[in-house]
């Protein structure tokens, strides 16, 4: 059994342009610090990410505690959504979660995004089978990512998601088996 983390990102102030380089902000931080304690017990063995800061930004604080380096992964970055067009930001993820081949002008469609973190994902899961990896993510990349093994992972699963949010995912030769959402809005802290 391969147990993954999947670690959407914590919170983090939109700036245009800056997709790759946009930190935590106070409040993601903390929750950064609350996604550590949560997993500081799960016996992680590797914790990789996608390149953009606040994905490592929010598993940082957990590597720093295990001791444990941050493997960058390019092609677990988000799907580039690209000009909208005029849609709302929720019309636009429901547009193209609704038609997979669908792309805004400079943006990438789910097929193609999704095609792309499964290569990745798929050498993941054979690199570290029968461990225990966190992985830095994304809300649209990793609801894709699920997607590819259960098409109930779609906007509406999308829309449930928080920031941040753990889901720990079961594989058994390459399958997704069992999947559980560890974050809670609600939980203790301290």
């Amino acid at each position: 059994m391969t147990m993954i983390y999947f670690v959407r990102h914590a919170e983090s102030p939109f700036i245009e342009g800056k997709e790759r380089s946009r930190e935590l902000s106070a409040q993601g931080s903390h929750a950064a610090e609350r996604v550590k304690e949560m997993l500081l017990d799960e016996g992680i063995d590797a914790i990789l990410s996608s390149p953009y800061q606040r994905a490592k930004d929010t598993v940082q604080p957990l590597a720093d505690a295990l001791g444990l380096p941050i493997a960058e992964q390019e092609d677990l970055r988000e799907r580039m959504a690209g000009d909208l067009q005029g849609h709302s930001f929720l019309d636009a993820k429901k547009k193209l979660f609704q038609d997979s081949a669908f792309s805004f002008p400079g943006g990438e469609s789910g097929k193609a995004a999704q095609s792309r973190a499964i290569r990745a994902f798929e050498i993941i899961l054979n690199a570290y089978g029968g461990k225990r990896v966190a992985i830095g993510t994304h809300g649209d990349i990793m609801t894709l990512m699920l997607q590819h093994y259960d098409e109930r992972f779609d906007y509406h699963f999308w829309l449930g998601t928080t920031l941040p949010d753990i889901y720990r995912a079961e594989f058994e030769e390459g399958r997704l088996v069992n999947l559980a959402r560890l974050w809670s809005e609600h939980q203790e802290e301290g």
